[in-house]
């Protein structure tokens, strides 16, 4: 489906919806994950998701469509991806398929 219902669809999507498909489908392809159920004592900003299989790592911050980034998540953002073996991503729901390219 794509089109204006589509993005009326994806525009719907909330930020559990999305984490729990996002962890489906890496769960499904072997993927260990972690994501912190409660923050309240966590660090600001820290990515949603770290996801691991083999030897990769990826930081995975999920936002609803028109989801803005925190200060703080943009800059644990900017600071992961000066590691050069992990890969960092902000994920919404429109990115479904690069999302499931990541995880193959």
């Amino acid at each position: 489906m794509s089109g204006p219902g589509r993005q009326l669809l994806l525009a719907h999507v909330t930020e559990r919806a999305w984490r729990q498909q996002v962890f489906s489908w890496a769960k499904a392809r072997g993927w260990l994950v972690y994501f912190t159920w409660s923050s309240v004592h966590s660090v600001a900003g820290f990515p949603d998701l770290v996801l691991v299989r083999g030897d990769r790592c990826i930081f995975a911050e999920l936002k609803t469509e028109r989801g803005k980034l925190t200060d703080a998540q943009a800059y644990w953002i900017e600071r992961l991806r000066g590691c050069p073996q992990l890969e960092v991503y902000v994920w919404r729901p429109s990115d479904e398929e690069e999302v499931l390219a990541r995880l193959l």
